[in-house]
């Protein structure tokens, strides 16, 4: 048998143990979230005048999520919600990848972008709502300018880190070589930030997630964020909490996607 074939056999119980170890630790943490909130919905509507707290416990949620699966208000709300978070991070990328490698590479183009990118950065997303409703004709077009904006400084800031980190030698090397402008941006470049720019793309996924729902609120009549100021203008707080849990389960596959996506191109992976 050989090395590798014996070094494969070796290693097999100990991804099982630690598989399985991974899947114990996220049903025991996802058993004391809900306990804990059980505990906390039972405290408070022990109360006559927090009653209506009950509403808000996980079994009237789970119940309630069965329900609004059945009739198709999950998916509908997912499909609106997921179709502007999509839209939203495309553009994203977009922008804030060739922005970010032109900060990596040219250094002028860098100091004199950092002040007005950092100043920009730290606007709120939301603020410029307002400024959103009045210029696109859609709610749907501003929804996804609030994604945009709020997402595309984590890949463009990322980015620019990433190609920092590539060693100089690498592209005169490759000028000696004859490489042209787009081998060097296809053989050099987008292999050395990939690691970075998906790390970017993870933290531009939760802001623009967590922008997401508020921006919803008002002017549009589907998605997530609508589905839960729904529940609320109708006093259904079992809904509303099983819509806060959709949220929450969808976010954390999509975080998740993102993390085995960095670890296959990170260079400091197992081999």
């Amino acid at each position: 048998m050989s090395t590798s074939a014996t070094a494969t056999v070796n290693d097999t119980p100990r991804l099982m143990k630690s598989t399985g170890q991974g899947l114990f630790n996220f049903v025991t943490g996802l058993t004391i979230l809900f306990v804990l909130w059980w505990i906390g919905i039972q405290l408070i509507s022990s109360s006559p005048a927090t009653a209506y707290f009950a509403s808000f416990g996980p079994v009237p949620a789970l119940r309630a999520m069965v329900a609004m699966w059945q009739s198709g208000l999950i998916q509908s709300a997912v499909w609106a919600s997921g179709s502007r978070l999509g839209a939203g991070l495309l553009i994203a990328i977009a922008i804030g990848v060739p922005i970010g490698i032109l900060m990596g590479r040219i250094q002028i183009f860098r100091e004199l972008s950092n002040s007005p990118f950092q100043l920009m950065r730290m606007i709120s997303p939301l603020s410029w709502e307002p400024i959103a409703v009045i210029v696109f004709a859609g709610w749907d077009s501003a929804i996804i300018f609030l994604i945009a904006i709020a997402a595309v400084w984590p890949v463009m800031f990322a980015t620019a880190a990433g190609l920092a980190k590539v060693d100089p030698n690498w592209f005169k090397v490759a000028r000696n070589l004859g490489a042209s402008r787009r081998h060097m941006l296809t053989q050099i470049i987008v292999p050395a930030i990939t690691f970075d720019v998906l790390t970017g793309i993870r933290l531009a996924l939760g802001v623009a997630w967590i922008v997401l729902v508020p921006a919803e609120f008002f002017g549009v009549t589907s998605g997530l964020g609508y589905s839960i100021e729904d529940a609320r203008e109708g006093l259904n707080y079992d809904q509303l909490m099983a819509m806060v849990l959709v949220i929450g389960a969808i976010g954390y596959l999509l975080d998740s996607f993102f993390v085995q996506l960095i670890k296959r191109y990170s260079w400091h992976r197992q081999t």
